[in-house]
């Protein structure tokens, strides 16, 4: 049984910290709680918890006896993103034709000494204006701007995610800073300044500076990004697979990067 929770006392915050996936829920609940019709939260069985936040759906620990009716949920709803747990993401994947399964990489940031001579070209606050032409720039499905300046400046509001740039032509995000752990995302540069490195020395700072402060930071990376991290010296710590419905008209090279936190 799949059921809307409208009350704080029936969301399981405790087994939404435990993990990334659910980390990230537990940061949407940070920032729109269970009131807002975009972001709500629903019950999966007796021990699974599901986040549908605009086109993308996340599940964690959904037993395996929901397949079925998390499917027909999908298709009634067509989120264009899932992200569900091992092995509930195979058992979705035979019976949403769909959707296609995209192999994920979770990378963890590791500091370089190094980097500190980036600082000086690093904003901390950056106008969300310039941050949204560079992302707008290096992500062809990214919302208007209206909808993403909402839903970053209501997130940086609240506490929940921090935006930053470097030489004005990179951009990154703190997504959330849950109990100490930090995911990565929203990273990409101008076309102009691509090749000359910027990426990469924006990370490595920005794993430097995290862990000033004993923040565990992680990014995702789809396949076509991962030799990327692994050459700025970031570690592969586990992968995974996610749904996208293929129906959507996206460059396959493009598609979904946003929301993953690629370059």
């Amino acid at each position: 049984m799949i059921k809307l929770i409208t009350k704080e006392c029936d969301l399981n915050t405790y087994l939404l910290r435990k993990s990334w996936r659910g980390r990230k829920m537990y940061s949407y609940y940070k920032a729109y709680g269970l009131e807002y019709p975009f972001c709500q939260f629903y019950s999966v069985g007796e021990v699974g918890v599901m986040l549908c936040y605009n086109s993308t759906m996340l599940i964690v620990n959904a037993p395996a006896e929901q397949c079925e009716d998390l499917a027909l949920f999908i298709r009634m709803h067509q989120p264009f993103r899932i992200e569900v747990d091992e092995p509930m993401r195979a058992l979705l994947d035979t019976l949403l034709t769909d959707y296609t399964s995209l192999h994920r990489t979770t990378f963890k940031l590791l500091p370089d000494p190094a980097a500190q001579s980036a600082e000086e070209f690093v904003e901390l606050n950056p106008s969300l204006e310039d941050v949204y032409k560079i992302l707008s720039a290096g992500f062809p499905n990214l919302q208007d701007y209206s909808l993403w300046l909402t839903d970053t400046s209501h997130r940086c509001r609240h506490g929940v995610s921090h935006v930053m740039t470097y030489k004005n032509s990179t951009t990154a995000s703190i997504m959330f800073d849950i109990d100490d752990h930090v995911l990565v995302g929203q990273v990409a540069t101008l076309p102009e300044a691509r090749g000359l490195g910027h990426a990469r020395v924006f990370l490595r700072w920005l794993a430097l500076f995290l862990a000033q402060f004993d923040k565990e930071a992680v990014l995702y990376a789809l396949d076509i990004r991962e030799s990327f991290y692994r050459e700025i010296g970031f570690k592969a710590i586990e992968t995974e697979y996610v749904l996208e419905r293929t129906e959507e008209e996206h460059d396959q090279i493009t598609k979904g990067l946003l929301d993953n936190g690629n370059t």
